[in-house]
């Protein structure tokens, strides 16, 4: 449903409904919207109109004599047309920047954890940057017995990563081999390192030159089939979700939901590769545990390339705005933190 769907009555007196009971958690009545709005309508008129978005399911009673409250499909009419989402002051936005910053890049991510927890008061989870988008420093190649090497990866942004290879070069070719590849792939992304190796490889003029031969054929072993490794997953906030409005059971199964990884990289890999701040409503998120829950979640990285993602859990009765706003500026900040931290 759009915006231009409803009259603008009716989009004043749904906002005030939402807002209500947002803030404050209970069903909304007429005379609640009439007094604390100013509308210019009676408790009448308001009356009717709730009745008539609550035959378009925006909004439900759920008993007789009370008042309204949103259903899911209101509250993302809400959010997608009606909701105007304050930007954080250029003081928050430091304060933020403050917390995050460290020195190295899973501290950056781990502080943006708890960061995002604290200031929302819900769960969040972060899905660290895609080693696979790390840009490489350099490579050597260090020669154990029985044909052994082990390869030392070190990217541009400080990590170091050792892993073994069997290859039986020759060791006195191993300066060249350092030379020619940290010529050719220094400064690429895994990626493109990847790409780069197998499009080197089928090149015949490559084929009759020893050491670059076996250079390629070590480049292939290391970045064409490394061994695979989960995502790494942070979570913060955990104990928020036991003292809000979720059902004890339905809290408890969230909880287990937080402890698997793989779920929350499903979820979140939606968010990768979608175009900026996403919010899944409940069934929205196509997993049972979260159906009385909202997600907000955005990618980080590079704009055209994103590395991770991160979000914040919590009720469906949430501070959609100030959520919103701290998980966007938190994700803007990460990206600058991290191209800082390779440049």
């Amino acid at each position: 449903m759009s915006g231009s769907e409803l009259s603008r009555r009716a989009q004043k007196i749904l906002h005030a409904v939402i807002t209500e009971y947002l803030h404050g958690g209970d069903a909304v009545g007429s005379r609640t919207v009439t007094r604390r709005h100013d509308l210019g309508l009676s408790p009448a008129t308001v009356r009717n109109v709730m009745a008539d978005l609550e035959e378009m399911g925006l909004l439900e009673q759920r008993h007789s004599s009370a008042g309204r409250v949103p259903t899911a499909t209101g509250l993302r009419f809400f959010i997608d047309s009606l909701l105007k989402v304050r930007g954080l002051s250029p003081r928050e936005k430091e304060e933020i920047r403050e917390r995050v910053t460290a020195p190295t890049p899973d501290e950056v991510v781990a502080n943006a954890s708890r960061l995002l927890s604290d200031l929302t008061q819900h769960a969040a989870v972060i899905i660290a940057p895609d080693p696979d988008q790390q840009r490489l420093g350099q490579i050597e190649f260090v020669p154990l017995r029985d044909g052994k090497l082990i390869a030392v990866l070190v990217t541009t942004d400080g990590r170091i990563e050792n892993r073994l290879i069997v290859d039986d070069v020759d060791p006195r070719r191993l300066e060249r081999i350092h030379n020619y590849l940290n010529q050719q792939l220094s400064g690429m992304t895994i990626d493109e390192v990847r790409e780069r190796v197998i499009r080197e490889l089928g090149e015949d003029k490559n084929k009759y030159d020893e050491a670059i031969a076996a250079a390629l054929r070590l480049g292939h072993a290391v970045f064409v089939a490394p061994p695979e490794r989960p995502a790494t997953v942070l979570v913060a906030g955990q104990a928020n979700l036991i003292h809000e409005e979720l059902a004890q059971d339905r809290a408890k199964e969230l909880l287990k939901t937080l402890e698997d990884k793989e779920t929350l990289v499903r979820l979140l890999d939606r968010t990768r590769t979608a175009a900026g701040l996403q919010v899944f409503l409940g069934a929205e998120t196509a997993m049972t545990a979260l159906s009385g829950a909202s997600v907000v979640a955005v990618s980080y990285g590079p704009e055209d390339t994103p590395i991770g993602a991160l979000a914040v859990i919590g009720p469906m009765r949430m501070n959609y705005g100030k959520v919103m706003s701290v998980v966007d500026v938190t994700a803007e900040t990460v990206s600058r933190l991290l191209a800082e931290l390779q440049s």
